[in-house]
């Protein structure tokens, strides 16, 4: 009986159709904020969706010579890893003291799954958006934080009263934004006083 010899085109595809498969599950990571309608708490996919989205059409608010492709690549795979670590939430200190260590043994195996190529190419990404250290890598995480004050925005508060966020808090992650992008930060700055205003995010 002969041997059956995958040829490496076929490991490179199983590889890629392995990963394919495994991100899949990134739909059924429930996060805490609610979608702006207020109907329910969206998934992290689409949480990675809308912010991508953000970045195409808020793209003009980024730092000049900004690149906005990598950008959008950066901010598609940046919470693969919560599909082995989970949602941080980010008002949390003890989920947050745990987060790091917990999602860079996520991306390791994540990442892993892909032809070394693609896996390095992507993990830098990861590792790119983390660090905070390039224009690319502070508009994404302007955004990601932009995303949830929003949503929280024009939903009486969302998840701030449920968990006691205190403006002072949210504050503190509009400094983020404003690292990435002034203006936006700015904005999210308005609508934080605008939802203190309102007795939607307490003092």
């Amino acid at each position: 009986m002969s041997r059956v010899t995958i040829v490496p085109e076929e490991d490179r595809l199983n590889a890629q159709i392995a990963f394919a498969t495994e991100i899949d599950k990134l739909k059924r990571i429930i996060r805490r904020n609610l979608l702006i309608d207020g109907s329910r708490r969206e998934n992290t996919a689409e949480h990675s969706w809308y912010v991508g989205t953000l970045a195409m059409i808020l793209g003009e608010h980024a730092p000049p010579g900004t690149d906005l492709q990598r950008v959008v690549a950066m901010l598609l795979v940046h919470d693969l890893v919560e599909i082995d670590a989970g949602d941080t939430f980010i008002y949390d200190p003890v989920e947050v003291a745990a987060q790091a260590e917990a999602e860079r043994a996520a991306a390791d195996r994540v990442f892993g799954l892909l032809p070394a190529d693609q896996g390095t190419w992507m993990r830098e990404l990861w590792d790119e958006f983390e660090a905070r250290e390039t224009p690319e890598a502070r508009f994404a995480k302007a955004l990601d934080r932009f995303a949830p004050i929003l949503a929280n925005h024009h939903t009486e508060g969302g998840t701030w009263p449920l968990f006691k966020v205190r403006a002072e808090q949210v504050r503190e992650k509009v400094r983020i934004i404003e690292e990435g992008s002034p203006s936006l930060g700015a904005y999210a700055l308005e609508l934080v006083e605008l939802s203190v205003a309102r007795g939607h995010l307490s003092e």
